[in-house]
C-alpha cells in the first residue's frame, strides 16, 4: 500500500510559494526582496515561477529573470553586489548562488527540508540558512560550499537575522514546540552564538505569540524586532472588538542583554492589522517598517520615539509621577495597549491592486513592498511630504483562477470585522496549524480545542474534533460567520473551498530520498499488525476511519461522554500538538504518557526499539 508521496510525485507542487500548494506558474508570487548598496537594483525572489527578478528601480521595469530550481523564497546579496544567494525551497533544497554581472546561477549547494532564509555573515565566509522542517539552522562554508554545521531549534525556523559583528545570530521559529493545554503557550527566538556553534539563548515571546514570521537586527547592532502574532487563545471566541482573539505584534529585543524589551500591538483600537509578515530597518536605524499581509499594509514606526517611550517603563520608580492620560502604567501593560503607538507610527494602505505583502526592503528613503497575490510592487518615498504608495506591476495580468482566488481570501483580513484576523491567522498562511487550542462556540463554552489542519479536510467529514460541522463544506461557511464575523457572497466560501481542496501533503522530512527509512519500515509492519492494532482505527490511504472513538483522552474541561473524530496522519509529523487539547507535544507521547489502558494501540509492551520504529513510520507519513 503507497500512502506517502514521494519527492519526486510533488515536483510540480513544490514550484509554489507556500509548499503543498497545487502550482500555478502564471503567478509570479514575489515573496522576498535584496536591494543593492545604491538602490538601483532590486532583486525580486518569485514563488511560484522558479526564478529571480532583477528589478531596476529607475526604469521601473524588469532587466533580466534568473531561473532557479523549486520555489525562490528567501535572498542574501554580498556587500558588493557581485553574489546573489537564494534559497529554493523543495523537500531536498538547494541554494544557488548567482554572479549578478551575469544574472546566472553558477554553484548549487544542497540544502535541506524546505530551507526559506538566507543570511550572510559579516565577513561574507559563511551563509546561514533556515532549514525550516528539519527545525534547524545549517551554517554553509562558501568557501567550499558545504554544509559545515547544524544546529537545532525549536520548530520551524522562518528567518534569521545576524548582528554587525557576526557575534549572533537570531532565529525566529514560526511555531511553540510544546503541549497546549498549559498556561503559558508561546514561539520564541533562538539566539545562535555564531562562534560556539550552539544555541546560547531562548528569548521567549509573551504568552500567546505564535506564527512568527520574521527577525531584523538595527544597522547599530544594539536591537533585534521581530514580527507576530499574539493570540488571546484563553478567551473563548465571543467577539473581535479590541483584539478579543488576535492582534498582531512587534517584539523589540534587546542584543547586549539577549532578552525581550517588550512587546508592542501594530493594531488600533478598532482596526485590526492582521497578519505581520516582514520586517525592514532603514539605514540609518530611524525607522522600522513591517508589512501586514491580511490588511495589505505597510507600518511605519519612529524607532527612536518608540524606544524613549519603552524606557520609561524600564525601571518602575515608586516616586514617579503617574500620567493618567496613558494607557499603559506599567511595562506588563504594554502587549494589551492597542494605543501605544498612536503618534510613534504611520499605517499605510495599499491600493487594490497590492494584496498579501511578504516582503520589504529599504532602497533610501524608499521603502518597497512585494506583494504576493497581485504580482507587484509597492513603492512608498517615506521622505515626501504626502507617503503616497505607487504600485508597479512585474508583470501581466493574469487570469485569476478560483484555486488563487481562494488562497487570497484565506489570507484577507478584509473579509473579516474591523481586519482583525483572516482564516490563516488560526491555521498559518498555508492552511495549517498555529499550534494553539481555542474555546470556539461550535461545541459550546470552556472545552478549548486544538487547531487542526485543513489538509485533507473536504476528505475527511465530519469536521471539528466533535465532528459538529458535518463536512469541510459546512465547517467553511460556519467559519466565515463565526470566525470572521461577517456575511459574504457565496462565491467567497465556494473559492475557499477550491483553495482547500487543492492542498496537497508535502513529503515527510522523516523519509530517505522519498521513501521510508529501515526503521520507519519496520515501524509499518507494527502499525498493521493486529496485537498493536493502530490500522483498525486509521484506515487506508488516509488513515482515518472518519469514526469517533473513546481512546482514553476525555480531560477535565470535556463531557465524559465525548467522543474524538479520528483524524488522518498523512502529515501528521508537522500538525503537533497531538490529540484533541493538544496535550501531547510529540507523537511518542500519543503511546506512552497518554495512552491508558493501550486504548490509543497496544503500545505498553513493545521494546524501546519497537516504539522507535511505530513513531519513525507514523513521522513518515
Amino acid at each position: 500500500m503507497k500512502s506517502f508521496p514521494t519527492i519526486a510525485a510533488f515536483a510540480t507542487t513544490l514550484l509554489s510559494g507556500a509548499l503543498g500548494l497545487a502550482a500555478e506558474p502564471a503567478y509570479l508570487s514575489p515573496t522576498a526582496l535584496a536591494a543593492a548598496a545604491d538602490g538601483r537594483i532590486l532583486y525580486v525572489a518569485c514563488a511560484t515561477a522558479g526564478q529571480v527578478a532583477v528589478f531596476d528601480t529607475t526604469t521601473r521595469r524588469i532587466t533580466r529573470t534568473i531561473p532557479v530550481p523549486d520555489s525562490p523564497v528567501g535572498l542574501a546579496l554580498a556587500p558588493d553586489g557581485k553574489r546573489l544567494y537564494v534559497t529554493c525551497a523543495a523537500p531536498e533544497s538547494t541554494v544557488c548562488v548567482v554572479d549578478t554581472s551575469k544574472a546566472e546561477v553558477v554553484a548549487k549547494i544542497p540544502a535541506g527540508h524546505t530551507t526559506v532564509a538566507a543570511v550572510l555573515s559579516p565577513d561574507s565566509k559563511t551563509l546561514f540558512v533556515c532549514n525550516r522542517f528539519n527545525n534547524e539552522v545549517a551554517f554553509i562554508e562558501l568557501a567550499s560550499l558545504k554544509t559545515v554545521l547544524r544546529v537545532k531549534v525549536p520548530r520551524e525556523p522562518v528567518a534569521a537575522a545576524i548582528t554587525p559583528d557576526g557575534k549572533f545570530l537570531f532565529v525566529a521559529n514560526h511555531l511553540h514546540a510544546g503541549r497546549s493545554d498549559v498556561d503559558v503557550v508561546a514561539a520564541s527566538v533562538s539566539v545562535i552564538a555564531v562562534a560556539d556553534g550552539k544555541v546560547c539563548r531562548e528569548i521567549a515571546l509573551p504568552n500567546g505569540s505564535t506564527l512568527v514570521r520574521e527577525v531584523r537586527v538595527s544597522p547599530d547592532g544594539r536591537h533585534a524586532v521581530v514580527a507576530h502574532q499574539l493570540s488571546r487563545f484563553h478567551l473563548p471566541t465571543t467577539q473581535l472588538e479590541r483584539g478579543w482573539v488576535n492582534t498582531s505584534a512587534a517584539s523589540l529585543m534587546d542584543v547586549a542583554g539577549l532578552k525581550l524589551i517588550n512587546t508592542v500591538l501594530l493594531d488600533n483600537i478598532d482596526a485590526g492589522a492582521a497578519n505581520p509578515w516582514a520586517v525592514a530597518w532603514s539605514a540609518d536605524g530611524k525607522t522600522i517598517a513591517i508589512t501586514h499581509a491580511g490588511t495589505h499594509e505597510l507600518s511605519v514606526i519612529d524607532f527612536p520615539a518608540l524606544l524613549s517611550k519603552l524606557s520609561k517603563f524600564a525601571a518602575p520608580d515608586a516616586a514617579q509621577k503617574v500620567d493618567y492620560t496613558a494607557a499603559s502604567r506599567t511595562a506588563a501593560d504594554v502587549p494589551n495597549d492597542l494605543s501605544f503607538l498612536v503618534g510613534l507610527r504611520q499605517r499605510i494602505k495599499l491600493g487594490q491592486s497590492d494584496r498579501g505583502p511578504r516582503a520589504v526592503a529599504f532602497a533610501g528613503t524608499r521603502a518597497w513592498q512585494a506583494n504576493y497575490f497581485t504580482d507587484t510592487l509597492t513603492v512608498i518615498d517615506l521622505a515626501a511630504p504626502r507617503t503616497t504608495p505607487e504600485s508597479l506591476p512585474l508583470g501581466s495580468r493574469k487570469e485569476v483562477t478560483s484555486v488563487r482566488r481562494g488562497e487570497l481570501l484565506f489570507n484577507d483580513a478584509s473579509i473579516c470585522f474591523q481586519g482583525w484576523q483572516s482564516c490563516s491567522s488560526c491555521h498559518s498562511h498555508d492552511a495549517r496549524v498555529d499550534g494553539l487550542n481555542w474555546d470556539n462556540l461550535s461545541d459550546g463554552i470552556g472545552n478549548p480545542k486544538n487547531s487542526k489542519s485543513l489538509l485533507l479536510a473536504h476528505s475527511t467529514p465530519p469536521s471539528m474534533w466533535l465532528g459538529v460541522r458535518s463536512n469541510a463544506y459546512v465547517s467553511v461557511r460556519a467559519g466565515i460567520r463565526n470566525s470572521m464575523f461577517t456575511v459574504q457572497p457565496p462565491e467567497v466560501a465556494g473559492a475557499l473551498d477550491d483553495y482547500i481542496k487543492s492542498l496537497q501533503p508535502i513529503p515527510s522530512p522523516h523519509l530517505v530520498k522519498g521513501k521510508l527509512s529501515a526503521g520507519a519500515q519496520r515501524g509499518r509492519a507494527l502499525f498493521y499488525s493486529g496485537p498493536v492494532g493502530c490500522a483498525s482505527c486509521h484506515q487506508g490511504s488516509l488513515y482515518t476511519d472518519q469514526k469517533f472513538h473513546d481512546v482514553g483522552t476525555v480531560g477535565k474541561f470535556d463531557q465524559a461522554t465525548n467522543r474524538f473524530d479520528t483524524p488522518t496522519l498523512v502529515e501528521i509529523w508537522r500538525s503537533g500538538p497531538y490529540l484533541h487539547d493538544g496535550r501531547a507535544a510529540t507523537v511518542r507521547e500519543l503511546f506512552t504518557a497518554f495512552n491508558p489502558g493501550d486504548q490509543h494501540g497496544n503500545t505498553s509492551r513493545l521494546t524501546p526499539e519497537q516504539l522507535h520504529d511505530l513513531v519513525e513510520f507514523v513521522l513518515s507519513l
